[in-house]
């Protein structure tokens, strides 16, 4: 089959007509639930008062008030608040002894903690996430994120080799079933594991959404179909805000955010499979129907006589995919290795500095969005405001991208993520309104150098390489986003480290953005012999 006629195929298809449209819309629903349970833990671990259950004093002084119970059996702090972790050895004495001579004594709370009785059930008071648990809180969110990593290495060879929209209605099916179930798990470790499995297919449907949108979608359609669904995860954080401040109760909170991903379910009947993807396993009718399907549904017809082309060509494989792409190759070009990525003095720059720069972004944009608890101010309005800056970040970024070409936008972004969060530091705690403003900003820098990461690295890496290039980026910053989370648990020793940390890393980044070559207005490079 000539070129030309695979190239008249895909024009009378429609290159982003009422079919792409319709597909790009069924990928936005998933980026819903893919913000609540990114970031809904943070609403379920809400700061309690809380003090050692000390009832067996009961047995002795059964009409002791409250508070007389508390003096007697808990000690107190500098400040002369009872201490929230520790408490008076119990003893065999009589009360009267015991408020004679009084209990000097004293050891970890042993008997459990007792929090405020108005306190609707959350996850620190039902598992009892305080004093020495405390560290769980930070060590799940990181569990989580492990399964983001999980989920990325078994759905991404898994769809390229059963397809993409069986993978995505397997995904469904796991984060519904595992979401809600997460809702009614009786210990913190199964909660874990059931989160570990919810990130995993977060990763499923994520990935291979954007795939099966990808290989639709005109290139020149691309960057806006992947902006609208980046905006529509924001809107996601948005309404996280407003479902948590109304539901307060952890379990129902859980149901609320998971349930609805089962109304997805009618992907079964809708969801099309990826017509580049059937054509490189072979099914060509399948092929044929689906491409027929979306030129009916764009109102365009396939001329029959292309239809009737020889379609097993090896050679209209090779042509397809690189026509669905939008790639016309002149001549055959030698595909690349992993190893080409290291083996090339130019590649092996470009490698390992913008994954060194989706490590910073990634480590910086969860350093800031999984403390939205502590800066200080209201969390539900601080997690609404850093929902809301997202999309101006993300869609301010198309323009500064033309304006200032990648180079200077992902270096001076990410320079200015680190210098936010190196200023938060130096800000006192009684100044949270200054705290908070300054996180929203390092969250909009942040956000927008995310965006930019994409473009960048999708050009900077030769046409033979790029998904393994991109592929390799990405793993870095799966790895940065578990890691993000336990450097949290630093700020026991002083709460400036967490903040410093998350600072020195992007400004790291930064600078070695300035070592990289400016791809704005230049063609791509097809192999990996085009050193930059």
């Amino acid at each position: 089959l000539p070129m030309s006629g695979v190239g008249d195929i895909l024009k009378a298809v429609g290159e982003f007509g009422l079919f792409q449209k319709w597909l790009v819309l069924l990928t936005l629903f998933p980026c819903l639930s893919v913000a609540f349970h990114q970031f809904c833990q943070l609403f379920m671990v809400p700061h309690v008062a809380h003090h050692c259950d000390t009832s067996w004093i009961r047995a002795v002084g059964p009409n002791l008030t409250e508070e007389e119970q508390l003096n007697l059996t808990l000690p107190r702090d500098a400040d002369g608040a009872y201490e929230q972790c520790s408490m008076y050895s119990p003893v065999d004495w009589d009360l009267i002894s015991i408020m004679t001579y009084g209990l000097n004594a004293t050891e970890k709370c042993s008997s459990g903690w007792v929090y405020p009785s108005a306190q609707p059930p959350s996850l620190l008071t039902e598992f009892d996430l305080v004093c020495d648990r405390k560290d769980l809180n930070a060590i799940s969110q990181s569990i989580y994120m492990v399964g983001l990593f999980l989920g990325a290495m078994i759905f991404g060879p898994l769809s390229d080799r059963i397809g993409r929209r069986p993978v995505i209605l397997i995904s469904v099916l796991l984060q519904g079933v595992f979401g809600v179930g997460t809702a009614f798990v009786p210990h913190f470790y199964v909660y874990m594991a059931f989160r570990c499995v919810v990130g995993a297919s977060v990763s499923g449907i994520t990935m291979t959404i954007l795939a099966l949108a990808t290989e639709w979608v005109g290139v020149s359609s691309r960057p806006k179909a992947v902006l609208i669904s980046h905006c529509c995860f924001a809107i996601g954080q948005m309404i996280l805000a407003g479902l948590s401040y109304g539901i307060r109760n952890w379990r129902l909170l859980e149901i609320a955010g998971s349930a609805p991903i089962f109304a997805l379910f009618f992907y079964i009947w809708v969801l099309p499979e990826s017509a580049r993807w059937l054509v490189t396993k072979g099914r060509i009718e399948e092929a044929k129907k689906v491409l027929q399907k979306a030129a009916s549904i764009n109102k365009r017809t396939i001329p029959p006589r292309l239809l009737e082309q020889p379609w097993v060509s090896l050679a209209w494989f090779h042509s397809l995919a690189f026509c669905i792409l939008k790639l016309k190759p002149e001549t055959q070009t030698k595909s690349g290795s992993t190893l080409d990525l290291f083996r090339k003095k130019h590649l092996r720059k470009v490698t390992l500095i913008m994954s060194c720069t989706w490590f910073v972004n990634s480590f910086v944009y969860y350093g800031l969005s999984l403390n939205v608890t502590n800066f200080g101010l209201d969390i539900y309005l601080t997690q609404l405001a850093f929902g809301a800056v997202e999309i101006p970040a993300r869609v301010g970024c198309i323009f500064t991208l033309q304006w200032f070409g990648r180079k200077k936008t992902q270096a001076v972004l990410l320079l200015l993520s680190g210098l936010v969060c190196l200023i938060i530091t130096g800000i006192p705690e009684d100044q949270p309104m200054a705290t908070t403003v300054l996180a929203i900003i390092g969250k909009f820098t942040a956000s927008a150098s995310f965006s930019t990461s994409y473009v960048y690295s999708a050009e900077l890496f030769p046409t033979v390489i790029r998904q393994t290039g991109v592929g390799l980026c990405s793993m870095s910053a799966r790895v940065a986003a578990i890691i993000a989370p336990l450097i949290h648990l630093l700020g026991q020793y002083h709460r400036a480290i967490p903040m410093a940390i998350f600072g020195s890393a992007p400004v790291v980044g930064g600078l070695l953005c300035v070592l990289l070559p400016e791809t704005r207005g230049t063609d791509l490079v097809d192999d990996t012999e085009g050193g930059r």
